[in-house]
């Protein structure tokens, strides 16, 4: 990957991952052994959340309670009109079930369709998902598959009853090969466990806010707050793979290395305008331009709401270790 004189490279060495607790995975029994463990396990998960992401979470669950009451109202006053309900009423009254329904189909389908990652199916992927795991001090390794993608680079995580999961699409897995840029590959899996470790894919969090979705700019603004997080996490785990994770999604998975991330950064500053503002604002994913500046620029890491900041580069530190 190509990177601008002024900008020094990122180093090699990736920030130190908190050590299991005695097995492959940490219980919930060992963790409530060791409270001092715990808590500064808490205290660096708090450390890599956006800082708008709370308080904009607790606006979108006041949103969603406020459209609630109007679609339980609206209900009401239409059976006693005698006529039909508006169907955004019936979807929001609808919503625990619906959610809790979707969450179980995706997970039936990975299941089912879906390639798992274990530790002799993709063993080298499966240790980033253990790694990562304990690295943000979850109590379970969250399963992980590979899904068939057809072009589309992509990955996600996602939850159904106690069980957390990610799903890593084929092109975008292809990239973490031996031969190409598995740091990139590392880099992902830590943006997808980051989403479990920040509670992103919690059933009532999704239930809570399900009805700010349908305000403009609420649902899509608490979205991007959790993506930065997320990049938070997946920097403090593999810093230098962000590059090439950014490269990916910028240039796919063959140009994935010529694509120059600084230049890229640096036009989050340049490139600006109301279209540009509009069109971030109305996406659930920060735009790649202040995607990369953010990731770039650790001094405020993922600080970026309404637009991006000059700031100068400055070198990743590693997260905190807790020793065992």
């Amino acid at each position: 990957m190509s990177h601008t004189p002024h900008a020094p490279t990122p180093p090699t060495d990736r920030a130190q991952p908190l050590p299991p607790s005695g097995s492959t995975w940490i219980g919930p029994k060992a963790l409530s052994q060791d409270p001092q463990r715990e808590e500064r396990r808490k205290e660096i998960r708090a450390s890599l959340w956006h800082p708008y992401e709370i308080p904009w979470l607790a606006g979108a669950i006041i949103f969603n309670a406020a459209v609630l009451a109007w679609a339980v109202l609206e209900v009401v006053i239409a059976f006693g009109k005698g006529r039909d309900p508006n169907v955004y009423a019936g979807l929001l009254i609808a919503a625990p079930i619906l959610i809790w329904f979707a969450r179980g189909q995706i997970f039936a389908r990975l299941r089912s369709n879906g390639v798992k990652v274990s530790p002799t199916q993709y063993p080298e992927a499966y240790a980033m998902v253990e790694d990562a795991a304990n690295h943000y001090g979850l109590a379970r390794i969250p399963d992980a598959y590979v899904v068939l993608g057809n072009g589309a680079i992509n990955a996600a995580a996602s939850g159904h009853g106690y069980r957390r999961f990610i799903f890593i699409y084929s092109d975008l897995f292809e990239v973490g090969g031996r031969t190409r840029d598995p740091d990139a590959l590392a880099f992902i899996i830590g943006h997808e466990v980051g989403h479990i470790a920040a509670g992103h894919t919690s059933y009532w969090r999704l239930l809570a806010t399900f009805g700010s979705q349908f305000i403009p700019f609420v649902g899509s603004t608490l979205s991007r707050t959790q993506e930065y997080t997320a990049d938070n996490f997946g920097y403090s785990y593999r810093a230098h793979g962000s590059p090439g994770a950014i490269g990916t999604l910028a240039g796919g998975k063959y140009l994935n290395r010529t694509v120059d991330v600084n230049a890229l950064a640096d036009r989050a500053e340049t490139e600006k305008g109301f279209f540009v503002w509009l069109g971030n604002a109305t996406s659930t994913h920060p735009v790649l331009t202040w995607r990369a500046h953010a990731l770039r620029d650790r001094s405020q890491p993922g600080r970026i709401l309404l637009r991006p900041h000059r700031s100068g580069w400055t070198a990743p530190e590693p997260a905190p270790r807790v020793d065992a």
